[in-house]
């Protein structure tokens, strides 16, 4: 079994509030995995493919698990979506759309495209700790994922 927590988690999400909050959760659910944040979907496709501001490696190593907003500037979470699951290297990274969407359509869609799960962000801070141990506990010590 390899160690779990070598894997990176990247968060795509313009809100600061919201990464903010993300982070004091997954912090709070004592994840020790490395966590790195973007903030609209063409810097998640930069830090994806090295590019830009994200040409370091070692620096911005690729990801094991990606959170995704949908509502994004330049480029949303749909997008990004469907350039990642059309790439044949990318598209074995899991990504889990966490948005405040409840649409049926962006749930449809999301999974259409190839999405690993699709969490409605909960209101309170103590709700979004609990998906955060319930998500951290799945994705690192249950599922075996790709080696990338």
């Amino acid at each position: 079994m390899a160690d779990k927590k070598t894997i990176v988690i990247l968060i795509a999400d313009d809100d600061a509030e919201d990464r903010m909050m993300v982070k004091d959760a997954l912090e709070e659910s004592r994840l020790k995995n490395n966590i790195h944040f973007v903030e609209n979907g063409e810097d998640l496709m930069d830090y994806l493919h090295h590019r830009g501001n994200f040409t370091d490696k070692a620096k911005f190593p690729t990801p094991g698990l990606i959170l995704l907003d949908l509502n994004m500037p330049k480029k949303d979470g749909r997008e990004a979506l469907k350039e990642i699951k059309s790439d044949e290297y990318l598209r074995l990274i899991p990504v889990v759309v966490l948005t405040t969407s409840k649409a049926e359509e962006d749930i449809l869609r999301t999974y259409d495209l190839g999405v690993s799960s699709f969490i409605t962000k909960p209101v309170t801070f103590a709700s979004l700790v609990d998906v955060m141990k319930t998500l951290s506990k799945y994705w690192f010590e249950i599922v075996e994922l790709p080696k990338l």
